[in-house]
């Protein structure tokens, strides 16, 4: 994250607790505090991690405290796919800058937005990469869900969990505000417009130069 703050294409920042836990953070706090020390003046989400309502509630409240710059990531629903729905709409009204996540259904955008609408600033995070792993098309999809938003100027849309670089220009497209991007994928950005010939090439020598390394023969 701080590498990327040096990035002028990066506008903001998201987490959750299963990328924090795969990069070793144990504190969940100190982590967050040490970050926002640093990016004090891009968004940044952090998740609540409870699956009852009323701690999710007194979480978000710690949460959103930590600074100015903060997001709070709410899931549209518990584990046991209950709605939080009513949680976000008090959450909002209260004041709180909200991103809700874990978003796939057109029917949970829908709702969503109704529960933040006339709020403070928010984010509406749909996962079009994993509605793409269901084997749907998630330009469409998400096409529909930029026009269920538009009517909350409140709210922006995020392109969650992008598979490719391709989903960039995908987003950009169809007006989707925001898309989360990886490092990975921002390595690519490199590739745009190459020529192709020359790409092929490149792929030639790879697969080749890759042979000898390994000292492959027949």
């Amino acid at each position: 994250m701080v590498e990327m703050y040096r990035n002028p294409l990066i506008k903001g920042f998201t987490t959750n607790p299963t990328l924090m836990r795969k990069a070793g953070v144990a504190d969940y706090e100190a982590f967050a505090l040490e970050i926002l020390d640093v990016i004090p003046d891009r968004p940044i989400s952090f998740e609540v991690f409870s699956d009852e309502f009323a701690e999710m509630e007194r979480q978000a409240w710690k949460i959103a405290k930590w600074g100015e710059n903060v997001y709070v990531k709410i899931p549209v629903t518990n584990a046991r796919g209950e709605s939080s729905a009513a949680l976000i709409r008090n959450l909002a009204q209260a004041g709180l800058k909200l991103n809700v996540t874990a978003v796939l259904a057109l029917d949970q955008v829908r709702n969503v937005s109704a529960a933040l609408a006339g709020g403070p600033p928010a984010f509406v995070s749909v996962f079009a990469g994993r509605v793409a792993d269901t084997g749907r098309d998630p330009v469409p999809h998400m096409a529909a869900a930029v026009e269920l938003v538009r009517m909350y100027p409140n709210i922006e849309l995020i392109w969650g969990s992008p598979r490719e670089l391709l989903n960039i220009f995908h987003a950009d497209a169809m007006g989707c505000h925001i898309i989360t991007v990886t490092n990975d994928i921002l390595k690519k950005l490199s590739l745009v417009r190459k020529d192709l010939h020359e790409f092929s090439l490149d792929t030639v020598k790879m697969f080749h130069e890759d042979a000898e390394k390994a000292g492959y023969n027949l």
